[in-house]
């Protein structure tokens, strides 16, 4: 359009200078200048031509440089450097909001100042504030420019046509009726893209004014702490989180990244890149909430085969959880399934209404009683149970739902007093020790194993191989949910005679030496004769 202007008024310059040269003509010397009066009189009505054209290509000129140039420079200097500026203060605002948030995550949980978690809290509502207008601005500003950019091309382009239009209509009559209907249909969707644009941006204002009327603790982080509302049937979570990465022997840097899954995968999109890379493989891999560097809300992805993979940390209590009930979820390769959605909400009903945690040895053995009549009166009604049974027992018929589960196998608290007293430990099973262990100088079988202690739950029957697996599905079930990753480490002597559980610290105090109607697991820990027990 520039150069289209610039020829136009190209155009009018040189039709000035023909119109001078062509009067100018008589003046030649030429040789041969008889018989020139015609020509110079032809010249002279051209001259006069040519000036009425030089005066029409004056106002076209000046009719471009007004309809044509002037709208599309305008929407070049105002429109576009608006929505340039505001991307800027919208990148300022981002950073500073990166910022608040890293001061925020450095908060120590240990030794926490009020005075100074207020301070950061505020700054971090703050920035967000500002983050958030800021983006709702630039936001309306490109809404507005998808409107106006249809308008920029189409105002010149029209102001061009009516010029040429105007142009010719005063030297001969070269336009039908049918280009006038054209551009008038031009001219009526100009005007329908302007009232539009006035709604939309109606529209916009309406929604600006009600985002920043919420309340302002919607901005702070973790406003829910007390009870939030956690949704633990994702199979899908997206978000920012801090990435632990080590710098060095002891050194380690935090740096905050936007994080989301894909099937079975998670992935990271640093700012500024146009798509994800992967992180981490979910499938079959394990999730538990870590102390780290005196920083809250963190948790570590282990691999299947068992080493550790990347820590880290959520903004809030809602956000940590969440993550770790996604991963595992996801984990379990409920995402491969025809309803995800549906298996994820029964699997994590069936293990809420299934689980009870409990790990005090008190409330432990005030629910005995009825376990214990639980279990007689079961114990009687399979004396009349067939041997031979082909159908797979259902849950209910193993383990009673609402079955208290025990994660620990003696009360820290019983342990001090009883280390203080010198007296032995209580067994969490409700059955006496052996004064003296057997004797396993004869025995063809002895091996000592080192275990730690995951659970035990009271079942119906210890009949089938099912209980053991549903026992076991509850129990780590209940673990993940309540992330509760603490086990008790013992010593599991096994010989022909006897099974024998001993603290690693005390030897000689038995912890347990059988156990009936009682389910416990265990785990072998680095010990590759493990699968011979």
């Amino acid at each position: 359009m520039q150069r289209v202007y610039g020829a136009q008024n190209e155009m009018c310059l040189a039709t000035q200078q023909l119109s001078k040269q062509l009067l100018a003509y008589e003046k030649q010397n030429f040789a041969l200048g008889k018989g020139d009066e015609e020509v110079i009189s032809t010249l002279h009505y051209f001259s006069k031509v040519v000036d009425e054209l030089n005066v029409l290509h004056t106002e076209l000129a000046k009719q471009l440089a007004d309809t044509m140039v002037l709208p599309i420079v305008q929407f070049r200097e105002k429109d576009l450097t608006e929505v340039s500026t505001l991307k800027d203060l919208f990148g300022l605002a981002s950073n500073e909001h990166d910022l608040s948030m890293a001061k925020y995550s450095r908060l120590p949980k240990k030794r926490e100042n009020g005075k100074v978690k207020t301070e950061v809290v505020k700054e971090v509502a703050a920035a967000r504030r500002k983050q958030h207008l800021s983006s709702l601005q630039y936001y309306c500003a490109l809404n507005a420019l998808q409107y106006r950019k249809r308008m920029a091309m189409m105002e010149p382009m029209l102001g061009f046509a009516h010029g040429q239009i105007n142009f010719f209509k005063k030297g001969a009559e070269m336009f039908s009726r049918s280009m006038d209907t054209f551009l008038s249909s031009v001219a009526d969707m100009v005007q329908s893209i302007q009232v539009e644009l006035e709604a939309e941006a109606e529209k916009m204002r309406v929604s600006q004014q009600e985002l920043l009327s919420v309340d302002q603790s919607v901005y702070t982080p973790d406003f829910d702490v007390a009870a939030p509302q956690i949704n633990r049937n994702l199979i899908q979570k997206a978000g920012y989180l801090n990435l632990r990465n080590k710098t060095g022997l002891v050194t380690t840097t935090w740096e905050r990244l936007y994080f989301f899954t894909q099937g079975g995968n998670l992935m990271c999109q640093p700012r500024g890149a146009v798509a994800g890379g992967l992180i981490q493989d979910l499938d079959n891999c394990s999730v538990m909430a870590v102390d780290c560097e005196d920083r809250r809300y963190c948790f570590q992805i282990t691999t299947p085969n068992g080493k550790s993979g990347i820590t880290l940390q959520a903004e809030s209590r809602k956000e940590n959880e969440e993550w770790i009930c996604a991963i595992n979820n996801i984990s379990r390769q409920i995402y491969l399934t025809d309803n995800p959605e549906a298996v994820a909400i029964k699997l994590n009903e069936t293990a809420l209404q299934a689980v009870t945690p409990i790990t005090s040895l008190r409330k432990k053995q005030e629910s005995s009683c009825p376990s214990q009549k639980l279990e007689n009166s079961e114990m009687e009604s399979d004396k009349i149970v067939p041997k031979a049974t082909v159908s797979v027992p259902e849950a209910e018929e193993l383990i009673a739902p609402g079955t208290p589960i025990q994660f620990d196998i003696v009360l820290p608290a019983t342990e001090f007093l009883d280390q203080n007293r010198g007296s032995r430990r209580m067994n969490p099973f409700g059955e006496t020790e052996d004064d003296t262990f057997p004797e396993t100088e004869d025995s063809l079988l002895q091996q000592m194993f080192i275990v730690r202690f995951l659970g035990s739950m009271a079942v119906k029957t210890d009949n089938t191989t099912e209980v053991i697996y549903e026992a076991m599905r509850q129990v780590l079930a209940a673990r993940a949910i309540h992330n509760i990753f603490r086990m008790t480490e013992s010593h599991l002597m096994v010989t022909s005679q006897a099974l024998s559980l001993s603290s690693p610290v005390s030897p000689s105090s038995l912890l347990i030496k059988k156990t009936r109607g009682w389910l416990a697991l265990w785990s072998a820990c680095l010990n590759p004769q493990a699968e011979s027990l």
